[in-house]
């Protein structure tokens, strides 16, 4: 009975997609991450290829420094790949976006990504739009 509530509860909560025998880590800075929070998913063309397992701050660059860990079976990922914060829909959970580039070499456990957008912040948006109206009904 335990046994299988806590097997259950791995499954709901996808630890056991975690298990870092089957994962490789990468990382990546970013100006900005926003919203974005450990265990977010990340994904390649929609599909989640691994999860954020760490969110720090790099105190010399200034940038937050986002590690995150990708399923050995996505393992061919070139080196020149690029990652992206975004958001599903307009209020939904951010996560990070890989986009593959064309590189021969491919992306090793403990690579960094240096190609990154950082997450856009609603708040920025809607400031810059209502100022660029305001200054356009002068």
């Amino acid at each position: 009975g335990a046994a299988a509530l806590f097997v259950l509860a791995m499954q709901v909560s996808n630890l056991s997609q975690l298990n870092h025998g089957d994962t490789y880590r990468v990382s990546a800075e970013f100006e900005n991450v926003g919203g974005l929070k450990v265990r977010s998913p990340v994904k390649v063309s929609g599909v989640r290829v691994g999860r954020v397992s760490a969110i720090d701050y790099d105190t010399e660059r200034y940038q937050a420094v986002v590690e995150m860990q990708l399923e050995k079976k996505y393992d061919k990922f070139p080196e020149d790949t690029s990652a992206s914060i975004f958001t599903a829909g307009l209020l939904g959970e951010q996560y990070i976006a890989l986009e593959p580039g064309g590189a021969e070499d491919y992306l090793e456990d403990g690579s960094q990504i240096e190609i990154t957008q950082s997450a856009l912040v609603l708040e920025q948006l809607v400031g810059k739009f209502l100022f660029n109206k305001a200054a356009g009904s002068k």
